[in-house]
Formats: structure tokens, C-alpha cells, sequence
């Protein structure tokens, strides 16, 4: 069952969320008088969050993606984009989680961005749909998330 569109604007009640939590996102990044450090220590906490008030098969899946990308990729910076975790190098987003529940999916997404470093020969995957995680799928994760990260 696919979420009810609005006919007037054409967009789900949860994609206008979205939009909004984005918007203030946008809002936030502007924040001025605030160090580098404190903006990365905000943007950190924003996103661990977003992680905390999701349920509980989202959440673990969240959280353990964290933990790679923390390991992994120490050098991206957290934060959260239109709501989802998620993690960027030079200010531009590389990949992010998208909750199952986010949208009323089936499955929970991590996906790529075109700043991911993941080009492979013509065509390559850039998101991963996610119902649970076994340790290959984790180990897969640490691997693309080595190379989407450079």
C-alpha cells in the first residue's frame, strides 16, 4: 500500500515532512557565531538524534551503519539531510540512511550520492535496499563505505 498523495501539490504528508525538515536543516547550517567544531558537534548530535527517535529495527540497523562509518570513514562528517543520517566530505552528502518507517517502506535504504567515489565501469549501484544485517552485509557496507569515502 502506497502512501496517499496529496492532489494539490502532489507530494505524501511524509515527503512534505521531509521538505520541512530540510528546509530547517538549511536554516540551522547558517548558524552564525558557532566554530567549526561546535557546528560538527551539533551536526553530530542532530544526527545521533535522528537515530535515537527512529523504532527499533531502523534504529539497530542505524546505529550499526554508524558504528562502520565511524570506524571506517573517520574523516566524514555526520550529519542529517532531509531527516536521514547521514555523512559528507567537503560539506556535500557521499551516503545516508533512509528508515524503512521514514516513508512507510518496505525496506530501510543506505544510498550513495554522486560525491560517493564508487564509479565502476558504466553503470553501478547507489543504494541498497536493507531489511536486516548479517556480518557480510556489514563487512559489504565497511567496503563501499572505504571507497565512497576516498
Amino acid at each position: 500500500m502506497s502512501p496517499e498523495r496529496n492532489t494539490k501539490s502532489g507530494f505524501t504528508a511524509e515527503e512534505r515532512a521531509a521538505m520541512r525538515q530540510r528546509a530547517a536543516e538549511l536554516k540551522a547550517e547558517q548558524r552564525k557565531g558557532k566554530s567549526p567544531e561546535e557546528r560538527a558537534a551539533v551536526d553530530r548530535q542532530d544526527l545521533l538524534d535522528a537515530i535515537a527517535a527512529m523504532g527499533d529495527s531502523d534504529r539497530a540497523i542505524a546505529e550499526k551503519i554508524d558504528e562502520i562509518v565511524t570506524s571506517v570513514a573517520p574523516q566524514l562528517a555526520s550529519k542529517t539531510w532531509y531527516g536521514f543520517p547521514a555523512y559528507t566530505r567537503g560539506g556535500k552528502v557521499v551516503l545516508f540512511f533512509k528508515p524503512a518507517a521514514k516513508f512507510k517502506d518496505r525496506y530501510a535504504t543506505l544510498g550513495f550520492e554522486t560525491n560517493a567515489l564508487l564509479d565502476d565501469g558504466q553503470m553501478w549501484p547507489t543504494s541498497y535496499a536493507i531489511l536486516s544485517l548479517a556480518k557480510a552485509d556489514e563487512k559489504r557496507i565497511a567496503e563501499l563505505v572505504a571507497r565512497a569515502a576516498g
